[in-house]
């Protein structure tokens, strides 16, 4: 068997699918993405070359700095509102015993594994302001006028509630699985030594947990970047470009304006974004050396 795995033919057969599936699904449209960003591709006919003009249009787009912005708002809100009450119902879940465990740990991911098409509609209706749920509720405590939901002012913050409850359930689900990767002796150690369950969950779950925060945060910054599906069907980015995010802008100067190129422009420039926060998050959280005191 050593002398099997030594032979270097056979280790090129077994890593040759991995790379040639890297470099055919991800490395290959990361390039012609980087070419077609240089042309004025409109998605037929020929490509010819312009260089940086797409990306000089770019950085003067008020439409797309509105969009990032939008998505930079979405990730905090994903980071300061959505993963802070998850991680505290996946301790709270932890604690629970029996049935009840898998039948809540059920009904906060009934979001996720509905779709997305669903989802969006469910809430234009419960944001409609002449019929819709929220209103009745309400004119049934006394306040009269319609609100417009989805209308100036009010779009962005109804679409990062959805956005939120939707993602909620993914988020709790990978910290409900890092806790229960925690040994339960440590909490049995730490009750003996005198410590309730806020001072175990904040001085053992929480520094226990940083690689799966991590994780967790890092996903939450790119979903954000890429939401596109549930803002497409909920506002389509209005009114005007109020509720426009990076991603949904970029499907529509691609598909719907034709700028094929200009929409792979706007792609580079995610993916930089993304490797940029990827790498910021990595040093970010990455464990400190103890110095070690020289007597």
């Amino acid at each position: 068997m050593k002398q099997l795995y030594s032979n270097k033919w056979i280790i090129l057969s077994l890593v040759a699918p991995g790379i040639l599936t890297f470099v055919a699904a991800i490395l290959a449209p990361i390039c012609l993405s980087v070419y077609y960003s240089l042309t004025d591709f409109s998605g037929m006919g020929s490509a010819d070359f312009i260089g940086l003009e797409n990306y000089i249009a770019l950085v003067q787009d008020g439409a797309f700095w509105t969009a990032l912005l939008n998505s930079i708002f979405l990730a905090v809100g994903f980071i300061v509102i959505q993963h802070p009450l998850a991680i505290i119902t996946a301790a709270i879940l932890d604690k629970l015993q029996g049935r009840a465990e898998g039948v809540f740990r059920c009904i906060y991911f009934i979001p996720n594994v509905i779709s997305v098409a669903i989802i969006a509609y469910l809430w234009k209706f419960i944001y409609n302001p002449s019929f819709g749920l929220l209103n009745n509720i309400l004119h049934f405590f006394g306040y009269q006028e319609d609100v417009n939901w989805l209308g100036s002012g009010n779009a962005i913050w109804s679409v990062l509630i959805v956005l939120i409850w939707h993602g909620f359930g993914w988020g709790m689900l990978i910290y409900y699985t890092g806790i229960k990767n925690i040994d339960p002796v440590l909490y049995e150690a730490a009750s003996i030594d005198g410590a309730n369950a806020r001072v175990s969950f904040f001085r053992i779950t929480l520094p226990l947990m940083k690689p799966v925060i991590q994780v967790n945060v890092t996903l939450a910054i790119i979903a954000a970047l890429k939401q596109m599906e549930t803002v497409y069907l909920l506002t389509n980015g209005g009114p005007g470009n109020e509720t426009q995010f990076l991603a949904n802008y970029l499907y529509k100067q691609a598909f719907s304006s034709f700028k094929y190129g200009y929409g792979n422009a706007i792609s580079v420039v995610f993916i930089i974004i993304c490797l940029t926060a990827t790498v910021l998050l990595n040093k970010a959280f990455q464990e400190k050396p103890i110095k070690k005191e020289v007597s």
